[in-house]
């Protein structure tokens, strides 16, 4: 097998063929070796034993070295020339493998289980990087009860008389034996050796494993007997693994002292200082069994580990009597807004913090620690729970705002003084501000709008953060940053919270990790943890991002300080995410006019005797003699004198628009104020030198030949002019934006090739895999990253959120999505339904997100053919029934409508369209109706000339008919409305049948309904029978959305009534295509014939 290492292994019961990729020897502690069978890129079998138990032709694999170095930085090439054969098995290796790397490591004292420490055995070990192995502790058993493993070959019995045969004479075995039992019993063998001196120092070594292994069990299990409910009603028994006893100590032990350093350690067991198993637990129970719960042995690296244990066992954190004022402080502000805000408003929902108020300095802190270690700008994302807590308290939306919000509310409106936007509920709503620190920095704050959702707006805000990110240069991801807070429910229940954080580490997706709070309530609106979730803590999914995850008591307001510092700082060193889980309680339910009792009786019993974490903060900063009862009046006072004075100047406060607005958007207008016309065409020579650059690749490189082809085929096309396909449309309008200074940004599942193997903006070398983009050098001395193009994972929901985040940035760029197919897209309806299609009405937040959606009828089943047309139309904010007045060609439309709906049929218009979306000083969303079979349609090509800027060329709403008909033609009998590549099979169609009296108009943007040049065409052929046409059934596709309008349409221009539109297409149906191939082709062609043919019914008799 080519690349392969071919070994045959023996045991006393079986021979077996191991097939592996290469062999990896680690040195061990009392004279053994790891031997590690190596498939791919994982880890497949340890073997841990002495030397002489490695099978003698692995052994053969090291031939010519003595010992193996104890470095784990340490690499040495080992020759397997050696290698021929095994008891008369062939062993092929193939001559690619000539040689191997040996990666030696030390493993911990604690990297075996006791049965090994019995048995000379390892087998039982699972190996997690060293120094986070994780074990269970088997029984000890006789060595002669061990079963054989065929990967080492050896017995228990083998391993006993070896040892007898030591104990009388240590020179009768092999030197490697002799060092093996030597270091493992503490003896040098031979009879009359033994002592009391080498017997101590063998009890030695077992009990430092035993208090490594002690040790270690707090560090992995000693979250689990925190103290972390602030309501006691979590009464789980402390795990077995924290007794002493399970290691064989008793009292007796309590008092005597033990060495427990090991050298690669951090932490407890990191210095060699003698202490007494006494004070060893207590150090344990102090740091891993109070109100902090740290889980992090999950994590598969070192260094992380040592940091986190430094920090965590290492540091003893107390605070200052300032510090401690200052914490009290901010909790009195969170404490009391929620307070003077029930006082005022009784019945008013606002879904407050009071259970969780340790959250606010929790993220004071937070936030402070990150601006010191360098951050510029955080990015906020959280649901509604204590939401106007944190605007108010943390972000600092004026109060007097917040307060107006409970009055009523008050539109926020443009410099002319019009109101704008439909608003939302006050507990939805984002700001931004420039917070100063603690330590005089500024820092920028934004907390970003999001709807009910939950979770919804977690990709949003990784997407906003890695755009600023961009824009700022930020390539180390140290000056922004994402912060984003979930409740317990939403955390662990919701899909897309896997998503957001499975884009963590994507090279095009990464912020350099986020940091997660966790409003753990203990309970989901009215349902329990127990039902709500199958994982230990809400917080588990982590885990699968090797992310530490602190559990803190939501009383400890301290302890919550600490660890909202602890995220900041490891955020800011390793730049991957972190969790705070802050386990608390709502004291008023769900919301405050919501009664708790029905379903949470004996929480809510509890609840009602418990104090606050002020009135517990303040007790313990009294008695201990930190604050004075007249500080804390005076403190009190202060707040309560500001809230009161915000509440009255709320009573006339208007809030702006541009209070709502980010300073990249500055100039770009709204709804309310007029915009113009721009061009979108591009100058002959821009076109012919950036067809040049996008076609060209580099003579060293070695594409496919078909790819090859490819790209000679549209250099040709470039340069003569003619038959431009849609990829190069495509191409020449992202290389235009780019010349012109914008960003152009297209992600999606398998963007890079395209789905159906058209755009293929990589092209990967076929010799040395290597990957040139022609996009990338547009421009002499092009950015990184100015041009990208990028495989997203297999997610919607979570992608298109941060695609939407990141278009939201900054409006001088083209921001892309694209679904693998159109109907994909509904996993991510949320995105669609609740920021895309309504977010600049509730939340007047503009952006220029285009998405791209496969769409068309090509026999392919009910699963590929329709991206539901109908749903993004039905979304639509214009009235069908309304004839606009048009002011400057519809610019006016354009603006109203809260996105734009197009499905283009030509690579020109497409070139256009995505033009257009940048050359507007105001931005729409875009949902395009892309095509599969049009990519490579003989018809569908434009030439080189309908790109120009010259003749005004531009997007065309309406592509009238091309058959050569005068400007007012009686002899035309049926006009045809249609969209999409049904066009193309229509004008087929009509060409056969030679129906010259058919003209058929192609509707290139649907929402918004081109109302003005429909009724041109209208006027154009006033005899004529009016029909739309579509491959979607009735009650899908465009047609419902289309009809009211073209009515509209027909009675400005005195065409008749609303009933004389004909219908050809599929009737209504359930599901969007048929899944046989004949019956398909049946459809297509009886929907087209009839759309063609004299005979047509009228809606109304079709219907009756």
């Amino acid at each position: 097998m080519p690349g392969k290492i071919s070994l045959w292994l023996e045991s006393q019961t079986q021979i077996r063929k191991c097939i592996c990729d290469k062999i990896v020897f680690c040195h061990g502690n009392h004279g053994t070796v790891g031997v590690q069978f190596v498939v791919g890129e994982k880890w497949q079998r340890l073997l841990l034993a002495p030397w002489p138990l490695v099978p003698n032709h692995i052994r053969h694999l090291a031939q010519g070295v003595n010992s193996l170095p104890r470095s784990i930085k340490s690499r040495r090439q080992f020759n397997v020339g050696s290698l021929r054969e095994f008891r008369g098995s062939s062993v092929s290796l193939n001559e690619a493998r000539s040689s191997f790397q040996l990666y030696p490591r030390s493993f911990d004292i604690f990297s075996r289980s006791r049965k090994f420490v019995e048995g000379f055995r390892g087998s039982a070990l699972r190996s997690l990087h060293g120094s986070n192995m994780r074990f269970n502790q088997p029984k000890a058993v006789p060595l002669s009860k061990l079963k054989d493993n065929f990967i080492d070959g050896t017995s228990g019995n083998f391993l006993e008389e070896h040892q007898r045969q030591w104990e009388a004479d240590p020179q009768s075995v092999d030197v490697s034996w002799q060092i093996f039992f030597k270091n493992f019993t503490g003896s040098s063998g031979g009879k009359g050796r033994a002592s009391s001196e080498v017997t101590s120092a063998g009890h030695a070594t077992q009990d430092g494993l035993r208090i490594a292994m002690l040790v270690r069990a707090y560090q992995v299990s000693g979250h689990m007997k925190c103290k972390l409910d602030p309501l006691n009603l979590d009464t789980k028994a402390a795990p077995a693994e924290l007794d002493p006893g399970s290691y064989g100590f008793s009292e007796s032990d309590m008092d005597r002292e033990f060495n427990v350093g090991v050298e690669t350690m951090a932490g407890l067991l990191g210095g060699n200082q003698p202490q007494t198993l006494k004070n060893i637990i207590s150090r344990l129970e102090n740091v891993y069994c109070g109100t902090i719960g740290y889980e992090y042995m999950h994590i598969q690296d070192r260094d992380k580990c040592n940091w986190l244990r430094d920090k965590i066992e290492n540091q003893n954190v107390s605070y200052t009597p300032a510090q401690c004022a200052e914490i009290f402080d901010r909790l009195m502000w969170g404490t009391h807004f929620e307070s003077f805000i029930a006082q005022k408003w009784t019945a008013a929902k606002r879904f407050g913090l009071e259970g969780c108020e340790t959250l606010i300095p929790g993220m004071k802190e937070m936030i402070d620690t990150a601006a010191d270690c360098g951050v510029e700008s955080i990015v906020i994302g959280m649901p509604h729970r204590g939401r106007l807590n944190v605007l108010g308290n943390v972000v600092r939306k004026p109060l007097r705002h917040i307060f107006s919000e409970f009055s009523g509310g008050i539109k926020p409106v443009g410099e002319d003084g019009s109101y704008t936007g439909s608003g939302d509920v006050k507990y939805h709503l984002g700001t931004s501000y420039d917070r100063p620190t603690r330590s005089g920095k500024n820092i920028h704050l934004s907390l970003v709008a999001n709807p009910s959702h939950l979770e919804a707006v977690a990709p949003v805000v990784i997407g906003k953060t890695r755009a600023k990110q961009y824009y700022g240069q930020d390539k180390q991801r140290l000056k922004n940053m994402a912060v984003i807070l979930h409740g317990d429910g939403s955390f662990s229940g919701q899909g897309v919270v896997y998503e957001t954080l499975h884009l963590s580490d994507l090279p095009n997706y990464t912020t350099g990790g986020s940091i997660h709070i966790v409003v753990n309530n203990q309970v989901a609106f009215t349902t329990d943890p127990k039902f709500s979730r199958s994982s230990p803590y809400c917080t588990d999914v982590a885990k699968a991002l090797c992310a530490p995850i602190f559990h803190v008591n939501g009383d400890d307001v301290e302890a919550v300080t600490r660890v909202c510092d602890l995220a900041a700082k490891w955020r800011c060193h390793f730049l991957s995410d972190v969790v705070v889980d802050i386990v608390c309680y709502r004291r008023f339910g769900h919301n405050e006019i919501d009664e708790p009792l029905f379903t949470q009786p004996t929480m809510y019993h509890v609840i009602k005797s418990h104090p606050n974490s002020l009135a517990i903060y303040e007790k313990k900063l009294i008695e201990n003699g930190l604050l004075a009862n007249g500080e804390i009046e005076k403190m009190k006072a202060k707040v309560i004198g500001i809230l009161n004075s915000e509440f009255e100047s709320s009573k006339n406060y208007v809030p702006k628009k541009r209070d709502w607005l980010a300073a990249f958007w500055a100039g770009f207008k709204g709804p309310e104020q007029l915009s113009k016309l721009r061009n979108t065409g591009v100058k002959q020579a821009i076109l012919k030198e950036v067809g040049k650059n996008i076609t060209l690749l580099p003579a060293t490189f070695n594409p496919h030949k078909a790819i090859k082809r490819i790209y000679e085929q549209r250099a040709q096309m470039v340069e003569k002019g003619e038959g431009v396909d849609w990829a190069t449309g495509e191409a020449l309008a992202f290389g235009t934006l780019l010349v012109e200074g914008n960003h152009v940004r297209l992600s999606g599942q398998d963007v890079e090739r395209g789905t159906f193997s058209h755009r293929h903006a990589k092209v990967h070398d076929q010799k040395n895999g290597q990957v040139y983009c022609p996009l990338d050098h547009v421009l002499k001395s092009q950015p990184p990253d100015y041009f990208t193009v990028s495989n997203s994972s297999l997610s919607e929901f979570g992608v298109l959120g941060f695609e939407l985040g990141y278009s939201m940035e900054n409006p001088n760029s083209l921001v892309c999505w694209e679904a693998q197919f159109g109907d994909f897209s509904n996993t991510a309806q949320v995105i669609f339904d609740q920021f895309v299609s309504s977010g600049e009405s509730k939340w007047l937040r503009q952006t220029g997100l285009t998405v791209l959606l496969p769409h068309g009828y090509d026999g392919q089943g009910p699963e590929h053919s329709s991206a539901r047309l109908e749903r993004y139309l039905q979304m639509c904010d214009d009235n069908p029934f309304k004839f606009p007045v048009l002011e400057a060609d519809s610019t006016k439309q354009s603006q109203e409508i809260n996105w734009q709906v197009v499905n283009v049929t030509t690579p020109a218009n497409y070139f256009h369209v995505l033009r257009r979306q940048v050359h507007r000083d105001f931005r729409k969303p875009m949902i395009i109706m892309s095509p599969k079979n049009l990519l490579r349609h003989q018809k569908c090509r434009s030439s080189l000339s309908e790109f120009d800027e010259t003749g005004g060329n531009g997007f065309q709403r309406l592509i009238r008919d091309v058959g050569g008909h005068k400007e007012e033609e009686d002899g035309i009998r049926r006009v045809i409305f249609c969209t999409g590549k049904i066009y193309y099979e229509l004008d087929e169609e009509r060409e056969r049948a030679a129906a010259k009296d058919v003209a058929i108009c192609r509707v290139e943007q649907i929402c918004p309904f081109p109302f003005d040049l429909v009724l041109r065409e209208l006027k154009r052929y006033p005899k004529a029978e009016i029909v739309w046409c579509q491959e979607e059934p009735m009650n899908m596709g465009p047609f419902l959305f289309v009809f009211p309008r073209l009515g509209a349409a027909m009675k400005s221009a005195c065409r008749g009534k609303l009933e004389d539109i004909k219908y050809a297409g599929r009737p209504a149906s359930a599901s969007p295509a048929t899944g046989f191939g004949d019956l398909h082709t049946k459809e297509q062609k009886g929907l087209v014939e009839r759309a063609i043919q004299k005979s047509l019914l009228a809606l109304i008799e079709l219907n009756g």
